[in-house]
């Protein structure tokens, strides 16, 4: 059966067939930003969806600290790319493209989902910023979960989301005697221009 020449389609399948075989987090993707002067960083976050036909911009959304080392790297330089890398099926996603903040609908939609726990995490942790003891992070916790007692937790200020909207999409799978397959999607336009590499 012939693939799909639209990558978010192409996409969609081998998520569908990673989650099928990957031990655990199959949308765990590593994310790599630069500060303005070019210096680079690079860690794993997840993958927490990926936009439908129709929508536009269309892309690849994740959550984080806005004030984590990434959030202040990329509204300072936005130009992102992030790797997928699913050794259960032999396969690779490249993408790369800006990182747009998503709407305060969708990251108050996205908080709401969360476990409470993770909810209370999210004012807890000063994400990336240098941590004393590990007490001091509980006492955060502990002090949260009792300012919100059984009530709502609203999302805070400094955490919200991005949708990297790419401009290029690669697509690697393992082949015989290293002679991989490599197909490329840049947009163009309303739509994609395509090519194969060697590997």
């Amino acid at each position: 059966m012939p693939e799909p020449d639209d990558p978010f389609s192409l996409f969609g399948l081998w998520m569908e067939e990673a989650e099928k075989g990957e031990p655990n987090d199959a949308n765990a993707m590593c994310l790599a930003t630069s500060t303005p002067d070019g210096r680079p960083s690079a860690r794993m976050v997840l993958l927490k969806g990926v936009d439908g036909p129709g929508a536009s911009p269309r892309g690849f959304v994740f959550y984080t600290n806005l004030e984590s080392r990434k959030g202040s790297e990329i509204r300072a330089n936005p130009q992102v790319a992030a790797t997928f890398h699913w050794k259960s099926t032999r396969r690779s996603v490249r993408i790369e493209g800006p990182a747009l903040p998503v709407s305060a609908a969708e990251a108050d939609a996205y908080y709401a989902s969360r476990s409470r726990g993770s909810r209370i995490g999210a004012w807890a942790s000063a994400q990336s910023r240098v941590l004393e003891s590990r007490f001091a992070l509980e006492k955060a916790v502990a002090e949260y979960t009792i300012r919100f007692g059984i009530g709502e937790i609203p999302r805070p200020p400094h955490w919200s989301g991005f949708r990297i909207v790419p401009e290029r999409i690669e697509f690697w799978r393992d082949m015989p005697f290293r002679l991989h397959d490599r197909s490329v999607f840049h947009a163009d336009g309303a739509g994609w221009r395509t090519e194969k590499l060697y590997p």
